[in-house]
């Protein structure tokens, strides 16, 4: 200071200007001061204030636990990080390890459109956990690596979406032999349209190992040895179809009810359905059967409770889905009819079912059936002769204006199963027909039959519909599958088949129902993949009006 008022001028003037120039600047350097103590402390309570990620006390362990400042500053802007969602691997068969997709075969395109949104209890399963202590100690199959597996879509996560939309829906699949796909490729997929593929890792159970399997399906037991026929699955040409994990399908029916309505076909397939869940159960021994099953005004069942989930499988039998009816003729004696116009008498009790699968078909083939004669009957009228495809027409019209009328969407999930091939081969089941020659499906398209009129019928009923029905078109896979039907094993022999035996058999081969372990279980599968997808386009539903 010495210095300076030593070189300033001896005016007060001058020294008063300079000394106000020097406060003004030191104003200044505090006001920029005031602004960087203040942005730091701003900074540090966003850091380190309750609300801060820091503090958090959640133990998701994919989130950061050190978020930047950027996150804060753009909200919006996401990343694998940050990301609130994870994918889940579809859980592990505990009986297989992980499982690659399954390749399956497609769905007319009707079975795409029409779907009811409306909330379902069914869509709403608890999901089931990832692992047990035998899944950890386990080792994926090199081969399965297609699977993080939509995750099982969708089942192993919560129906809850976020707030904000973000990519999380789009499950993917991990690449797999050059193979790339996810639950939106499994939801657009023709799983019907594909062809059997040969796969070392089935069946999805062991022969012999299922007790709810009639005698007539159990093949293994009736002396089949040639189980090339158990290794093969179904392999759609646009997508790959899940193996069916037994606990995860048991995790979506907690708490429901699983009925099968139809004939011996779709008994193939209840029973196909109880060993793969039985075998997945956590404690096998809480299976059982309800006591002596079921008549309902003549119309019998069967149904399995699975204590654990608090579920059940149930089979009612109704081959035509319209009622059997008897009346008395001129002649005051009784004669069997058909009634077109009535449903079958335990349409009650399953009308209310969560999930219900119909079929029918086979008997429509029967001689009285298909030559329509003094058999059809509408009211108190019993037509002379009526075209056996009109009298079909006009049975699912009554059965489809029924599920309009009684069934309702938003709990309860219907599925039509189409109709199962036949291969007899040099008569039908009565006159010498066999197929026990048959080891390996057919490779060669062109050796498929046309496709039945029949079903033609059912899919323009289908259409007019208001009830959307899941329509489960089976009837080109199983054309291909002349190796799997029971032919000469539907019946037991103490010390295998001689040849006596087997020359009796040969008379009367089972050309038309399946072996189990078998096709059936591709049945399954298919069922198993179109749940996972309505869970999926339920989620993609709420996810878009949230």
């Amino acid at each position: 200071m010495v210095d300076i008022a030593k070189c300033l001028p001896f005016n007060g003037t001058t020294i008063k200007t300079e000394f106000k120039n020097l406060f003004s600047i030191v104003k200044t350097s505090r006001t920029l001061a005031l602004f960087i103590i203040s942005f730091v402390g701003f900074t540090l309570f966003l850091a380190f204030g309750p609300s801060s990620p820091w503090f958090t006390t959640s133990s998701d362990s994919y989130r950061s636990q050190f978020p930047s400042l950027f996150d804060y500053l753009f909200p919006n802007t996401s990343s694998p990080s940050s990301s609130n969602h994870t994918l889940q691997p579809l859980p592990n068969d505990k009986n297989k390890g992980t499982q690659p997709f399954n390749n399956i075969e497609q769905l007319p395109s009707s079975n795409n459109t029409n779907i009811n949104y409306t909330q379902s209890s069914f869509l709403h399963a608890n999901p089931p956990s990832t692992s047990s202590p035998a899944d950890k100690n386990e080792k994926p199959d090199n081969q399965s690596t297609i699977a993080d597996a939509n995750a099982a879509v969708l089942a192993n996560q919560s129906t809850n979406f976020p707030a904000k939309p973000d990519n999380s829906n789009k499950v993917r699949f991990k690449k797999g032999k050059g193979n790339e796909s996810s639950v939106e490729s499994l939801n657009m997929c023709d799983l019907f349209d594909g062809n059997w593929v040969k796969d070392s890792s089935y069946p999805l159970y062991e022969p012999g190992s299922c007790s709810f399997v009639d005698h007539q399906f159990s093949c293994f037991a009736h002396g089949r040895r040639d189980i090339g026929y158990l290794k093969w699955k179904w392999k759609p040409k646009g997508c790959t179809l899940p193996r069916l994990n037994g606990g995860h399908m048991l995790e979506i029916l907690r708490g429901k009810r699983l009925v099968f309505v139809g004939d011996s076909l779709n008994r193939n397939m209840w029973e196909s359905l109880l060993c793969i869940l039985k075998s997945a159960a956590k404690n096998p021994k809480t299976v059982h059967e309800v006591p002596g099953g079921r008549y309902f005004r003549g119309e019998p069942s069967s149904s399995f409770i699975f204590n654990d989930y608090n579920c059940s499988v149930e089979f009612f039998v109704s081959p035509f889905l319209v009622r059997q009816w008897q009346m008395l003729d001129k002649n005051g004696t009784k004669k069997n009819t058909l009634r077109l116009d009535l449903i079958g008498r335990s349409s009650e009790i399953y009308k209310s079912a969560d999930i219900v699968v119909f079929n029918t078909g086979h008997w429509w083939n029967h001689e009285k059936t298909s030559k329509g004669k003094d058999y059809y009957q509408e009211g108190d009228h019993v037509y002379e002769e009526l075209n056996v495809f009109e009298a079909f027409r006009r049975a699912v019209t009554t059965w489809s204006k029924w599920v309009d009328d009684n069934v309702n969407p938003s709990k309860t999930m219907v599925f039509f199963r189409g109709y199962s091939a036949i291969h007899f081969s040099g008569g039908q089941w009565n006159s010498g027909g066999m197929c026990d020659s048959k080891m390996e499906p057919i490779r060669n398209e062109t050796f498929l039959k046309p496709y039945m009129p029949m079903m033609a019928v059912l899919e323009s009923v289908l259409e007019g519909m208001k009830t959307h029905v899941t329509y489960l078109n089976i009837t080109r896979l199983t054309d291909f599958r002349k190796d799997g039907h029971p032919s000469i094993y539907r019946r037991y022999h103490k010390h295998g088949i001689t040849e006596k035996e087997r020359t009796e058999s040969v008379k009367y081969q089972d050309c038309s129902h399946w072996c189990l372990p078998g096709v059936p279980d591709t049945w399954n599968e298919l069922l198993y993949s179109e749940l996972l997808v309505k869970q999926y386009k339920m989620r993609q539903h709420q996810h878009k009006f949230r």
